[in-house]
């Protein structure tokens, strides 16, 4: 998996930008916001009451959909 728990919100939609979807679709907009310069997404998934194994499970489904 390309995407942990351990990496930062604002990392990840760097590096992926195909995740910002997720994170909507999640109801997460933590990706414009300040918080995002300093969570993990193990604390944003708490903050927004999600579970972190699903979240991580979609994010990695992505993309690897977009490297085929």
């Amino acid at each position: 998996m390309a995407i942990t728990k351990e990496l930062g919100i604002r990392e990840v939609v760097s590096k992926y930008p195909d995740t910002i979807a997720v994170f909507r679709r999640y109801g997460m907009g933590c990706f414009g916001c300040a918080a995002a310069g300093f969570e993990n997404l193990e604390e944003g998934a708490r903050a927004h009451d999600i579970d972190i194994e699903i979240l991580i499970n979609d994010l990695n489904k992505v993309i690897q959909d977009n490297s085929n």
